[in-house]
């Protein structure tokens, strides 16, 4: 019995070292990504800025999430360092991810308009694409080790079950 208690142990040490992996993976993923929120209308607009060096981050990221889709429409621009509009998207989704080139490095700002006078609430994020590669590999990383902490659970469930039939 107190092998089992230790195997327990030991998957449930593997289950929290993956959620753990999961969450610092999700942090350095989203590294360098700022996000405000607010309410916009046809007088109030909602400002994200992110610095940007154009020989490290050649493509940059924004979403926008509009939290009460009503009638009015909800636009989201892109300003170059120079303010200088380089990408306008209208929001007809509760929420949209584009991406867009960074040409020059400066501060990018992410720019949401609401088009009537009722206001919607709305989050905004801008900031450099993430690594793929890096994403991916953290993820794989957290996903195997859960993994094979809940089989290590259900492995110890069945061999107490096969013990306890073998002792009565």
């Amino acid at each position: 019995m107190q092998k089992a208690g230790l195997m327990v142990v030991i998957a449930g040490v593997l289950i929290v070292s993956g959620l753990i992996i999961s969450v610092l993976g999700n942090q350095l993923t989203l590294e360098g990504i700022i996000q405000e929120n607010g309410k916009v209308s046809s007088t109030q607009t909602v400002s994200v800025s992110v610095d940007f060096d154009a020989n490290i981050t050649p493509v940059g990221i924004f979403a926008v999430q509009v939290m009460e889709s009503k009638e009015s429409t909800t636009y989201a621009k892109i300003l170059d360092p120079s303010d200088i509009e380089i990408m306008s998207q209208k929001v007809n989704e509760d929420t949209i991810e584009r991406e867009f080139d960074v040409v020059e490095t400066g501060t990018y700002t992410l720019l949401i308009q609401g088009s009537s006078d009722e206001e919607v609430f709305v989050t905004g994020a801008i900031g450099p694409l993430p690594d793929t590669d890096k994403k991916f590999i953290i993820s794989t990383i957290s996903t195997s080790v859960l993994i094979i902490g809940m089989s290590g659970l259900v492995m110890i469930g069945i061999y107490l079950i096969i013990n306890r039939k073998r002792s009565i």
